[in-house]
């Protein structure tokens, strides 16, 4: 018992990747499972109650997948945390300016509330600039302890930085034990919470945030929160490409199953956030908030955030993305371990990204067993984004072609009408009929 005892008592903060220590020892976090059974047995009816809805739902979104049109207008987002340093806070604003970027995620961890003057100023800088800020309140051990502190929390976080519309995320990745909610009934007492507070001070809650493939999660809890937006934490499959399949199950067959769920336990039509995502970087050392395999390299990481916004919002299941985060050493789009700020390849595919596809129109996707390739119309520009898991792959497409821009915005030679494809996307911009080219022939 003294093992649970330490686990209870332990909270330990990892500022370099930004999240808790593990508490207590492997084999204390067993004991903790064991002690909370009747928990998980009570998921059981939920999801059994629930089974037969979201499966139907499911094999019905499968079958029409990448097979309808879907406005992607605005969906792209950031989430930063605010900086100590004098002048720095304004560079985040205008990073998240040169990326195009208007909506953006605030974490605010209840263990903080001296510094909430500090994160209103913030707040205020960032809505000043015209960014919507998506406020997500941090949990820890604690606040199950001891659930005073935390209604003190949620009345004056709601009390400052409330007003009319705003959102806030109610706890973060609260199945992970090192985050301090040891089962799903612990954070309904903290949701239910924020509910009474919510309704008091007139704002909307976004939940409930739970991280990875856990989808069990969802029915127990949506069944006793309404929620105005529903938030999930995906990161689908650190140790590969969002493509790759875990336990069979891909980025596309996960973000149709959690549809179906949020669907069939929810009010129709509810908004889905993923309120973040990333890829931890190689030769990071301890500001990767993972260590081995999941690391990838910069060029990959850049690679898979555009792959992953592009089969998530394809679908047309996914309404927002929040990429964690802006400025990281360990896994941002901006290194800020020198004094000069290093923006990364990933910083400049989410430009290019943002640039070519928010508000514009996917029409479909050419069919072909070792390469994704999707249309889009923007206006009256109409084009393709093509990228292969591994293999180069030369596609001959059937209109011809203006221009092709590589991933990070660069423009890339053209030959013909074919296109050689890699890992890395490519924009691939077609004439429109009758459309003629300098010497005033007809493009071929």
């Amino acid at each position: 018992m003294d093992t649970v005892k330490t686990m209870k008592e332990t909270f330990r903060w990892n500022p370099h990747a930004d999240q808790p220590h593990n508490v207590g020892s492997r084999g204390g976090r067993f004991l903790r499972h064991l002690m909370h059974a009747p928990g998980y047995l009570g998921l059981i009816g939920s999801n059994l109650w629930k089974s037969v809805p979201v499966l139907m739902q499911y094999r019905f979104l499968r079958s029409f997948s990448y097979q309808f049109p879907a406005s992607i207008d605005d969906p792209f987002a950031v989430a930063v945390s605010p900086v100590a340093e004098e002048g720095q806070e304004q560079a985040l604003v205008n990073l998240l300016g040169e990326l195009g970027i208007t909506q953006s995620l605030l974490r605010i961890p209840s263990w903080e509330r001296e510094r909430l003057e500090m994160y209103e100023r913030f707040l205020a800088r960032m809505r000043g600039a015209g960014i919507e800020v998506l406020v997500a309140l941090l949990q820890r051990r604690q606040d199950v302890l001891e659930p005073q502190g935390w209604d003190r929390f949620l009345a004056e976080v709601f009390s400052r930085f409330g007003r009319e519309g705003a959102l806030f995320e109610v706890g973060h990745a609260w199945n992970r034990t090192k985050w301090g909610v040891w089962d799903h009934r612990e954070y309904l007492r903290l949701a239910h919470a924020a509910l009474a507070a919510a309704r008091e001070h007139e704002v909307r809650l976004v939940g409930p945030a739970v991280i990875d493939f856990e989808f069990h999660l969802y029915p127990p809890v949506l069944k006793h929160v309404d929620y105005d937006i529903i938030s999930s934490l995906l990161y689908v499959d650190r140790t590969g490409p969002p493509e790759g399949r875990q336990f069979g199950w891909d980025t596309t067959r996960k973000l149709a199953l959690l549809r179906a769920i949020v669907d069939s336990c929810s009010r129709k039509g509810k908004e889905l956030w993923i309120t973040e995502v990333n890829w931890p970087l190689k030769d990071t050392g301890e500001y990767s908030p993972a260590a081995g395999r999941p690391n990838v390299s910069e060029e990959e990481q850049a690679d898979y955030l555009v792959r992953y916004y592009l089969l998530c919002l394809c679908s047309g299941w996914v309404d927002r993305i929040y990429w964690w985060q802006l400025v990281a050493p360990g896994y941002g789009l901006v290194d800020s371990r020198s004094s000069t700020w290093r923006k990364r390849p990933s910083f400049y595919a989410l430009k290019t990204l943002k640039r070519f596809c928010g508000h514009s129109v996917f029409q479909g996707r050419f069919m072909h067993p070792e390469a994704w390739i999707f249309n889009f119309c923007q206006g009256k520009e109409v084009f393709a984004v093509g990228w292969t898991e591994q293999e180069t792959v030369d596609f001959c497409f059937p209109s011809p072609i203006k221009r092709v821009v590589g991933r990070d915005g660069e423009e890339l030679a053209v030959t013909g009408r074919t296109v050689t494809l890699d890992a890395s996307p490519r924009y691939i911009f077609f004439e429109h009929p009758g459309e003629r080219d300098a010497s005033g022939a007809e493009a071929q």
